[in-house]
């Protein structure tokens, strides 16, 4: 006798047997003992939650000849015939290999016959939203307006990609996902009536791999089965299934958040060693610190043990929740990198290494971190600088080794009228009108749901450092990781851009902590001297 998978061994046969979908089987029910069933329907709901089973449940129940309370009773012999697949009356089509126009119009001379045997010809297409345009177009009269005898059901997982014309003519029912309570329960019976022994640990593990899917439950439990083990443990199903253990988990998890990249190392090698793929590491890991998240803040304990709870507690004391949501965003962009990566184990080492020290270099900087520091501020106040000198603010020219004072072209012009030359005055701090917006720039960040930001940067101040450049200093201090969020392209972008359209004209932001606000004063206090110095060149003008 031919082996039948799992899934279809064990697929429902009445409505009573479905899982999790209690709203929909109660409904049908209730509309075939009532005698009001319509002539179609759309089941639409992910993989695996009883779309094509429903569908075949309902084409039994409304042409059995003993039904019992909105049920086939499986045993007439249209039941029957519908069970073993010789009922020509019950005809199921997957579109997504019969999708042409000629395939509907064959429907659509067959629903003027008479059924053989049943009481309704019912056609069941599954897939229906791989139909093309004029195999649409083919079935929406008939759809609208089928003969009696004749019932359509048609199942999907996309609906958006359904006419509104076809959508219109259906009666629609969205299959949820199953629970994994009531996935570990039907479970539990399978394994029950199949004389497999499983552990409750196991099963709640399939459970929660299933992600809501009774027949990937059903695919994951059948190749548990067919490795030959006289017991399932939950150690096995990870095995089987490509899990890394939670102990490697765990440890690089652990080692990223205490910034030790060695121990990080030597966990991700261990890992490595067992073949285990570093997509599935990742997908593990990002699923571990969301649990280490939703522990702190609701102490659900999920699927582990109580071992592993007491690991994550450790490490959900040790971490807080800004700093997890972090590592998350940090890790969902990884994946994201290692997509496109022919070099997935480097980019994914890299990457673990760039979270270990992620915040090292800024909450224990010192020494050489602040020469960088103020030496990249430096820099960006000469790139401010010359940019000026470039659009016509001061023209210059170098001249031989004296050090003569910086002449402005405004000095010039005043030589030439006999007037006292005077240096050319900077812009005051807080003189743009721009500066004054900046409390409702802020508001309207947290109005548009910009939250990140919009936390960031609560209490900042806006002051104008140069006709191109503004600082935002903060005078509470700027945290490692909002100095990280604010950093981010898109974010200087978002704020560069609002910021120009308050000035009327392109402008660039700074931000300025506390220890760089008397240093920033002093060399935004006359613009021009700072330059002389900095590039060590004297200027001549050269007078007409």
């Amino acid at each position: 006798m031919a082996y039948t998978a799992l899934y279809r061994k064990f697929r429902p046969v009445t409505f009573g047997e479905m899982v999790g979908q209690e709203h929909i089987t109660k409904t049908i029910r209730n509309q075939i003992m009532a005698g009001r069933v319509g002539h179609a329907y759309l089941f639409n709901g992910g993989r695996g939650t009883g779309k094509t089973s429903a569908a075949k449940v309902l084409a039994r129940a409304i042409n059995c000849i003993n039904p019992k309370e909105g049920e086939p009773c499986n045993e007439c012999e249209i039941c029957k015939s519908a069970l073993n697949g010789s009922l020509t009356d019950i005809v199921e089509m997957d579109a997504a290999s019969n999708n042409s126009v000629e395939d509907i119009r064959q429907i659509r001379d067959e629903v003027n016959f008479l059924p053989t045997k049943a009481k309704y010809r019912v056609y069941i297409i599954d897939e229906v939203h791989m139909l093309s345009t004029g195999a649409f177009n083919a079935l929406l009269k008939t759809l609208e307006e089928p003969p009696e005898h004749v019932k359509f059901i048609l199942a999907t997982t996309e609906p958006q990609k359904l006419p509104a014309t076809i959508l219109s003519r259906c009666q629609r029912f969205d299959f949820k996902k199953i629970g994994e309570a009531d996935i570990a329960k039907r479970l539990e019976i399978v394994c029950k009536e199949s004389e497999i022994e499983i552990t409750k640990e196991a099963l709640n593990l399939i459970s929660n791999l299933a992600e809501g899917a009774m027949r990937d439950a059903l695919s994951i439990l059948e190749r548990c089965i067919q490795d030959g083990v006289s017991k399932i443990d939950e150690e096995k199903v990870k095995e089987l299934v490509g899990i890394p253990k939670f102990t490697y988990i765990h440890n690089i998890t652990k080692a990223i958040i205490a910034y030790q990249p060695e121990n990080a190392l030597q966990a991700i090698d261990e890992v490595l060693k067992e073949g285990k793929e570093v997509s599935n590491i990742l997908w593990e890991m990002i699923k571990y610190v969301r649990d280490i998240l939703v522990y702190k803040t609701s102490q659900y304990p999920s699927i582990y043990n109580q071992e592993e709870i007491k690991q994550i507690e450790e490490l959900a004391n040790g971490a807080e929740k800004a700093r997890l949501l972090s590592i998350i965003y940090e890790l969902s962009n990884l994946e994201n990198e290692m997509k496109w990566s022919t070099q997935k184990t480097i980019v994914f080492q890299v990457g673990i290494l760039k979270l270990c020290q992620g915040e090292v270099s800024v909450s224990n900087a010192s020494g050489n971190q602040e020469e960088i520091v103020a030496l990249k501020n430096r820099i960006a106040n000469l790139e401010s600088q010359i940019r000026q000198i470039s659009t016509g603010v001061i023209h210059k020219q170098a001249q031989n080794v004296e050090n003569k004072p910086v002449q402005t072209s405004n000095m010039v012009s005043n030589r030439k009228n006999g007037a006292e030359a005077k240096p050319m005055q900077t812009p005051k701090a807080g003189s743009g009108n721009g500066v004054k917006a900046w409390p409702n720039i802020v508001a309207n960040l947290k109005q548009e749901g910009k939250i990140m930001l919009y936390t960031n940067l609560m209490n900042t101040n806006l002051t104008e450092l140069n006709d191109m450049t503004v600082g935002i200093s903060f005078p509470k201090g700027l945290t490692p990781f909002g100095k990280t969020i604010l950093e981010k392209n898109e974010n200087v972008a978002e704020l560069e851009k609002r910021i120009s359209m308050e000035f009327g004209k392109p402008m660039r932001i700074k931000y300025i902590e506390e220890n760089q606000q008397e240093e920033t004063k002093q060399e935004e206090a006359n613009p021009i001297e700072t330059l002389a110095q900095d590039l060590s060149l004297p200027f001549h003008i050269i007078e007409e």
